[in-house]
């Protein structure tokens, strides 16, 4: 009995004693393991240290005191951290490890920025949890000599090896001290960090619950006559910040090299959304905004690699070369086609400034292959003249691209662009749109108002468009000081309104222009609506060469003319003031105009047996307001358009002698 029981006691003395055994060699491994991670950062020239490590085998917890590192970059980076513990920690092997949490203590991180800025920063944490991490044990560390570009490449695809339920921040505070030789500096406040769900370089949302900083402003200068102003400083907040679905390789796409003929789109994040974000300065002015919005957010690595385009910015100091401004304009440009999102929307903008405030209900922006549609919507500000409000202001397809790389063009071409350049422009924008735009009139006090204005043009020839089509419904008070605009005001009408719609193409196939549709209205006034075609109007005649499309301008030969008139009141004006000039009754001014435009008609009837009955319809449409007049002009053989132009400033009837003449007037 007492061999067994001294047996017993032996096996429970090894036992214990290996216990603490084998405590004492985990607590050593989990040291080393930490050392090694600090070698990496020693032996590309940094510094590293910690204090006391710990690991707790019942719990598998590691705890590390006291840690500091400092980059060996030019601009170096400094990371102190008070106390990291990690808990249930194991590894699956070698080279991964996991925690069920990682909490960071007292975070400190502090860098310097390059020149000319130099400023430097100072970002503290109180508190870093990580939940369910999953990783490598150890980063791999890029060459000492990779650039910038590397670096981040390589941060970005060991970011895709790591996994986590969730990181959270719950506050971040930081400084900017500035250069004392600039000024300028700044605090900031982050609030309510979290990221949920990182896995495979995915992220399934980022949560900023708010952003406050408060900035240092450099003095403005005097005003005449007053005392040097006082440097003041600018206080912003934004809310809510929120980014969902985004995918990390998307970055590590644009930052390869290998991608550069990869044409596919990678999505970076589905939406990114912000609440309300409010600036005020100390020299009056305050800014507001109520939200912000962008979805589908995707790039293109064969248009926009980082690399390509860091490598033609010019090194701070150096003035580019006409040359090197090219190249960098057309990787801008490239940098816009490689870049997409569905809509940007900027909602609920108010500006308060000591010239008076502003505020526009939204602007809109979508992006795609370089081009984008954009839209100002509910704008409402003020002019020296007086208030002034739109409903929307839009630009179709506009071509951003193709604007960097039109620039490009003229980086050495000092002086005004040609025409044939400023053609060019054209084709950067696909359309315009005016709505609901109200803005005072002069000194009148009275508004002009535009309802619609919308001008497309499309289907190029080289830089000219062939087709072209204009909408425009608008109204703006008459003129006092226009003597033309008297008669008007002394038959009291004191606003005039316009309702248009214009429209001209050209089609290759016929070699035709034609006028379609042409409707004028003006209110009170006089309704028109008219068609007119040119034919044998060749291709070589849209060049931005004027000698050019002058020789070839000879081949035009006009085509059929329809304009009907619509009486709606200029009649009735044109008697009243003829009558009030001539000091006689409206009924013998009336018969006054009849009988003079007859007398004036009879050299066109001489030369033109249809003139004749033109100038009776014409002559009936006087007598009778109200009515509708119709005239067709139908070519009686081939008609070349520039010898008719030359012939309606020398002969107008022998001009007219070329058609065939028909009229007709109705109610």
């Amino acid at each position: 009995m007492k061999r067994i029981l001294a047996g017993l006691l032996a096996v429970v003395a090894v036992a214990i004693a290996g216990f603490f055994g084998f405590g004492w060699y985990v607590q050593h491994r989990a040291t080393a393991e930490v050392d090694a991670v600090f070698d990496q950062i020693r032996a590309s020239g940094g510094r590293a240290t910690h204090g006391k490590v710990a690991f707790d085998i019942w719990s598998r917890t590691l705890t590390v005191a006291d840690v500091a590192t400092e980059s060996a970059s030019p601009s170096p980076a400094n990371l102190r951290i008070g106390n990291l513990t990690a808990t249930n920690v194991s590894q699956s092997d070698p080279a991964h490890f996991s925690a069920a949490t990682i909490d960071v203590r007292d975070i400190t991180v502090e860098a310097q920025l390059p020149a000319p800025s130099s400023a430097h920063l100072t970002y503290k944490a109180p508190q870093l949890v990580v939940k369910d991490y999953s990783g490598p044990t150890r980063l791999q560390r890029p060459p000492s000599t990779a650039s910038l570009v590397e670096v981040s490449r390589a941060l970005v695809e060991q970011f895709m090896t790591v996994s986590a339920a969730s990181i959270a921040v719950p506050q971040v505070t930081g400084t900017m001290a500035p250069n004392p030789a600039a000024p300028g500096g700044g605090e900031f406040t982050y609030s309510g960090f979290m990221v949920d769900d990182i896995k495979a370089g995915k992220i399934a949302r980022y949560k900023l619950d708010e952003v406050a900083f408060t900035m240092d402003l450099p003095p403005t200068a005097a005003a005449p006559g007053k005392a040097d102003s006082k440097a003041g400083k600018m206080h912003g907040r934004v809310v809510d910040i929120v980014h969902s679905d985004i995918d990390t390789s998307a970055l590590a796409a644009i930052l390869d090299p290998d991608k550069a003929k990869d044409d596919h789109i990678y999505r970076l994040y589905r939406q990114a959304t912000a609440g309300a974000y409010e600036i005020t300065s100390d020299l009056g002015v305050r800014m507001r905004m109520d939200g912000i919005s962008m979805d589908d957010v995707g790039v293109r690595p064969s248009k926009l690699q980082l690399p390509a385009l860091l490598a033609a910015i010019p090194q701070p100091g150096m003035q580019p070369t006409p040359a090197q401004s090219r190249e960098l304009l057309d990787k801008v440009a490239s940098l816009y086609e490689g870049l997409q999102f569905g809509n940007l929307e900027l909602r609920g903008l108010a500006l308060e400034t000591p010239e008076g405030p502003f505020k526009l209900a939204a602007l809109r922006v979508s992006l795609a292959d370089g081009k984008g549609d954009l839209a100002l919507e509910g704008f409402d500000g003020r002019s020296p003249q007086g208030p002034i409000k739109l409903g929307r202001f839009a630009l179709k397809a506009f071509d951003i691209a193709g604007l960097m790389r039109l620039s490009a063009q003229f980086a050495d071409k000092p002086g005004q662009p040609q025409p044939g350049a400023a053609l060019a422009a054209l084709k950067l924008i696909q359309g315009v749109e005016l709505k609901a735009l109200e803005a005072p009139f002069k000194t009148t006090n009275k508004p002009v108002k535009i309802d619609n204005v919308a001008l497309n043009w499309g289907q190029f020839v080289g830089p000219i468009p062939t087709q072209a089509h204009l909408t425009t419904k608008m109204a703006g008070p008459v003129d006092p000081s226009n003597a033309a605009m008297l008669p008007l005001l002394a038959a009291g009408i004191d606003t005039l309104a316009l309702d248009a719609d214009l429209g001209v193409g050209w089609t290759e196939a016929s070699s035709s222009v034609a006028l379609s549709p042409v409707k004028i209205e003006l209110a009170n006034l006089l309704g028109a609506s008219a068609s007119l075609s040119l034919a044998h109007v060749p291709r070589a005649l849209f060049t931005p060469d004027p000698q050019a499309a002058t020789a070839v301008a000879t081949q035009i030969e006009a085509g059929g003319l329809e304009l009907s008139l619509r009486d709606l009141g200029a009649i009735d004006l044109l008697v009243a003031q003829y009558a009030r000039t001539h000091t006689m009754t409206r009924e013998d001014a009336k018969k006054a105009l009849v009988d003079s435009f007859r007398d004036s008609g009879q050299q066109f009837a001489a030369s033109n047996p249809d003139a004749a009955a033109a100038i009776e319809a014409i002559s009936r449409f006087i007598e009778t307001p109200r009515q509708t007049l119709t005239l067709k002009l139908t070519p009686r053989a081939k008609v070349p358009a520039l010898q008719l132009v030359q012939l309606l400033k020398i002969d107008p009837s022998m001009a007219l002698a070329q058609f065939k003449i028909e009229a007709t007037t109705g109610l």
